[in-house]
């Protein structure tokens, strides 16, 4: 069973920095690959000329005020998807790291609490791509985006219910 399904028991002898690599590894590399995505190489400038060609060839010729929109919107795709990425890792992260201290805690309250703090890492982060992102010439920090990059996380931690929690509740 994954950590989404069921409360982990034995964590007693889960110490050390092999144990917070274990719980953190997946949230540390979606948090790089955003902090990747925030530079000049990934301005839409430069993603324009990737993601291009690849379109054309899968869906055809586009003329330029129609790519404009499409590109914007695989844009805002990739925003969604990511946040959404790095609430769920950060979700399993909250999860691991809350199993023994809270093992007294009901089980929805043990998952809530994580899924709180998953929104909270995952508003963080976006925050802070966008603050720096501000401060970039070629790049546009905006708050809307971190209300996209929030929603996603949020539609994430929605399936993640439907899929684990709910099903979970049943079984008992």
């Amino acid at each position: 069973m994954t950590v989404f399904s069921k409360r982990p028991s034995n964590l007693e002898s889960r110490t050390g920095v092999r144990w917070l690599l274990y719980a953190w590894l997946p949230a540390i590399i979606m948090v790089v690959a955003i902090i990747t995505e925030s530079t000049h190489t990934f301005s839409a400038a430069n993603t324009d000329g990737m993601f291009r060609p690849v379109w054309e060839a899968i869906f055809g010729k586009v003329d330029n005020l129609r790519w404009q929109e499409i590109h914007h919107y695989i844009r805002k795709t990739g925003h969604f998807t990511g946040y959404g990425l790095l609430c769920t890792t950060s979700l399993r992260g909250w999860l691991l790291t809350f199993a023994r201290s809270l093992r007294h805690m009901p089980i929805g309250a043990w998952r809530a609490r994580s899924a709180l703090m998953a929104i909270c890492t995952t508003v963080f982060v976006a925050s802070s791509d966008e603050l720096h992102q501000y401060f970039m010439p070629d790049r546009t920090g905006t708050i809307v985006d971190v209300g996209l990059d929030t929603f996603g996380g949020l539609c994430f931690l929605g399936l993640i219910a439907l899929l684990f929690w709910r099903r979970g509740s049943r079984s008992r």
